[in-house]
């Protein structure tokens, strides 16, 4: 049997360039699949006991980890109502320091599992998510520290624009003992602006 030799070269370059361009696709996918994963870091533990209806409302940031996201932003709130499907529509706003002007994100939330369990994830955009672990909140629901999917993500919540010193500082301590990097901690201006 004799095979043509430009047959078969031109055939194996073909499908080469199909394998190429099929693993590249494969690889793009799990590429934009991996910025979907949500993940609670190592060692943190979301509260239990979680009462949804009860964290609704408006919290304010007080103390963040800074994110592009966030670069610039003062007075910055999050809303959150629950929707009839069960997941919570989320609300961000924020005052630009630099452009001089407000700036808000809609987004969505779900819970991870149980909604007893403060674990949940959050997107702006579309089918990317993001954590959102609550892992301190007082009894009345009035101030929450809040993880995100890797330790580089936190944000310290009140439900008042403002809490005593001492409090702030205890809670600060609280998110050191959970990992948080202080360093890394901005606070959060919550003065009025235009």
């Amino acid at each position: 049997m004799r095979i043509n030799q430009r047959n078969f070269m031109h055939i194996s370059r073909s499908s080469f360039i199909r394998a190429t361009a099929l693993a590249t696709v494969l690889v793009g996918a799990n590429v934009v699949l991996s910025g979907c994963a949500v993940d609670i870091p190592t060692g943190v533990k979301p509260v239990t006991g979680f009462d949804a209806k009860r964290y609704m409302g408006t919290w304010y940031e007080l103390a963040r980890i800074d994110h592009s996201f966030e670069k610039d932003l003062t007075q910055v709130s999050a809303s959150y109502s629950l929707n009839d499907d069960g997941s919570v529509a989320v609300l961000n706003r924020g005052f630009d320091s630099v452009k001089q002007k407000w700036r808000e994100a809609e987004g969505k939330a779900r819970f991870l599992g149980s909604p007893d369990v403060g674990a949940l994830k959050v997107s702006f955009f579309g089918p990317f998510y993001g954590g959102y672990n609550v892992v301190s909140l007082d009894e009345d629901y009035q101030t929450s520290l809040v993880i995100g999917s890797s330790m580089d993500y936190f944000w310290l919540l009140s439900r008042n624009k403002t809490i005593p010193e001492q409090q702030f500082n205890l809670l600060l301590q609280k998110a050191k003992t959970l990992g948080i990097d202080l360093s890394r901690v901005t606070k959060v201006p919550q003065s009025n602006q235009p």
